[in-house]
């Protein structure tokens, strides 16, 4: 060790020496000799001489008098801290280098079936040192010199076949760069999304127009059509480099959104929104692509394509886990509507049977189950919110934890058993108190209080002060979800905690028998939940707005909430739509059909901008499909 040190004091006292002398012309010179004189593994040793150069020749020009001495020691340590930055940039570079050669070397030593996935691993973007895109660039040259040195043909043809993906992917990603967010321009922003009728929504048939291979044009014009991605993906034959070409070009633009969305400072709300409606959106994309694969047969290199999208599907995940809009509060309405919120939910859970206990999944399958408790599906909303509760306990994630405690009362409110409703959210409301989440303690007492009301109700107890006690819980809870609202940060984490308040306590008059007192609730409810991109939360607003319209005989009012509302929890499958869909038929008998289509007329500027002309048109064939069941 001795000779190490002393070769790198000279090492450095040298490149000064030089320094001084005027015989160095470049930083890149320095860079050289460091290369050529610094041995592999003695990074530290290297490091130790340097710093302790700096120390004495920084005491040098402090306890040195002599001017001449002084002005030469300065001129020493700028030499030195030249040192040191190359020093730092030969770091930098090597350890990209070593990260690219250790990632060749898994890729090129995987058994065949593997070799894609550790492709995906090598390019994830979760990685600790993730791979920039320059750096993807070198890695296909890597893998390409392997396939041209191995004695293995197979193995040769498959290596060449990654690398041209990688390489293809970024050509791609190049096209479509400057069509990331050009489509934005062109729609209002309120409005933004990835669903919607044949083309007029999203990016996907002006991204298709981007690429020329036929693959991703392929998925980006069935995407742009609502066409079924499975049906597309099981049609294919697929080799690597295109499903590799394919992966490069949806991670960049994932990314490339979810960071021009989050830099939407000036409507932080509108941002967070739609940073979330691309990771879910980009994440079922992914999932219904493993699915058609699936479906086209069971070879060795189906199993593979199958289970790289799903790698992919994980790796979006934990991505969108770890922001700090993470919905643990909302489900994927957002961003999804027809075919695509019929199969999202089985899609997204499938790969979660690949993960162990973590605190993603956790956080995952919370955002599932409030879905699906959303579109009537209990049993499994209260499965998947019994997995997250367990497993965000073992995790120490506390916000989650409590969020789950939240989510399963809600789901016994549904189902009528108010007793457990009661237990969960009380437990929910200790423990946010104890760990000040203030968050969790705002739902856990919306939830308290509503469920108190309803119980009181199902018992037909008169005692007002039972009514009045549950209506303070409500009243706090909505007290504090205000007040977050005005230093929480994120507007968007809270609306749909505020519209769940708003709303319970809208509910909560309604079964009271003050409608009066109940529609300024609900109708505040309605705005946070449209922030907020709820179409839950908006279609339930709406749905008591018509009921207690209706017992103030406004009947107009009622016909016009009524059908939003009716319209919109059809769409994300919820069967609380026939509950206004009933309603609506009462009316509709009551003053007659022309006369309930004369008062949608009236409406139809207001209902239009909100659902479109096709929503608009299928209120009436939604009361049909109603009477008719």
């Amino acid at each position: 060790m001795s000779d190490s040190l002393d070769r790198y004091f000279a090492l450095i006292d040298e490149i000064v020496q030089m320094t001084l002398k005027g015989k160095i012309r470049s930083k890149q010179q320095v860079y050289q000799m460091l290369l050529q004189g610094v041995s592999a593994g003695e990074g530290e040793i290297f490091e130790r001489c340097l710093s302790s150069r700096i120390t004495t020749t920084q005491s040098e020009i402090d306890n040195t008098k002599d001017e001449f001495k002084q002005a030469k020691a300065s001129r020493s340590l700028r030499a030195i801290q030249t040192i040191q930055a190359e020093w730092e940039r030969y770091q930098a570079e090597n350890r990209v280098s070593n990260a690219i050669t250790s990632a060749t070397d898994a890729i090129v030593k995987a058994e065949s079936e593997h070799r894609l996935s550790a492709l995906l691993q090598a390019i994830d973007p979760n990685q600790a040192q993730a791979l920039n895109l320059d750096q993807v660039q070198q890695l296909a040259k890597s893998i390409t010199q392997q396939a041209q040195t191995s004695s293995d043909s197979d193995r040769a043809i498959e290596l060449q076949q990654l690398s041209e993906g990688l390489t293809e992917g970024l050509k791609s990603w190049q096209r479509l760069q400057e069509h990331l967010v050009s489509w934005i321009y062109d729609r209002n922003r309120e409005k933004l999304g990835f669903e919607g009728a044949p083309e007029q929504n999203g990016p996907w048939a002006l991204w298709a127009k981007q690429v020329n291979s036929p693959f991703p044009k392929a998925l980006f014009q069935t995407l742009a059509l609502n066409q079924s991605i499975v049906e597309l993906a099981a049609k294919q034959h697929l080799q690597l480099n295109e499903l590799v070409e394919l992966a490069v070009i949806l991670q960049c633009l994932q990314r490339g959104l979810v960071n021009w969305f989050d830099k939407l400072i000036y409507d932080a709300k509108v941002g967070a929104k739609l940073s979330i409606s691309t990771f879910l959106t980009f994440a079922v994309i992914w999932s219904q692509l493993a699915s058609g694969f699936n479906r086209a047969g069971n070879s060795i290199y189906i199993t593979s394509l199958t289970n790289a999208c799903f790698q992919i599907t994980l790796q979006i995940f934990r991505t969108f886990t770890i922001q700090k809009y993470f919905p643990l509060y909302g489900g994927i309405f957002a961003s999804f509507s027809g075919d695509y919120l019929r199969s999202a939910l089985n899609y997204l859970d499938e790969p979660l049977r690949y993960v162990e206990g973590t605190q993603e999944k956790a956080r995952i399958l919370t955002l599932m189950g409030y879905s699906m408790g959303a579109v009537g599906e209990y049993q499994q909303a209260h499965s998947f919110h019994q997995q997250a509760l367990e497993i965000a306990r073992t995790a120490g994630d506390i916000p989650c934890e409590i969020a789950n405690l939240n989510h399963i009362s809600r789901i016994y409110v549904a189902q009528k058993n108010y007793t457990e409703a009661i237990n969960y959210s009380q437990r929910a409301l200790i423990l946010s108190r104890q760990t000040g989440e203030r968050l969790g303690e705002a739902n856990a007492l919306a939830n308290f209080g509503y469920s108190e009301v309803l119980q009181a109700q199902q018992l037909e107890r008169v005692e007002p002060e039972v009514y009045e006690t549950a209506i303070n819980y409500l009243q706090q809870g909505l007290q504090i979800s205000e007040r977050l609202s005005d230093g929480y940060g994120i507007q968007y984490v809270l609306q749909q905690s505020k519209s769940l308040c708003y709303s319970s306590l809208g509910i909560a008059y309604i079964v009271l028998s003050q409608p009066q007192v109940a529609i300024p609730y609900l109708e505040f409810g309605l705005q946070a939940a449209q922030m907020s991109g709820d179409l839950y939360l908006q279609g339930l607003n709406l749905v008591y707005l018509a009921e207690a319209n209706y017992s103030l005989q406004q009947i107009e009012k009622a016909i016009y909430t009524g059908s939003l509302g009716m319209y919109l929890l059809e769409q994300i499958y919820s069967p609380q739509w026939r509950q206004t869909a009933g309603l609506l038929t009462i009316l509709q008998g009551q003053i007659g059909k022309e006369a309930f289509q004369n008062v949608l007329n009236k409406y139809r500027s207001k209902i239009i901008p909100l659902i479109g002309v096709d929503g608009y048109d299928y209120i009436p064939e939604l009361l049909v499909k109603y009477q008719n069941e």
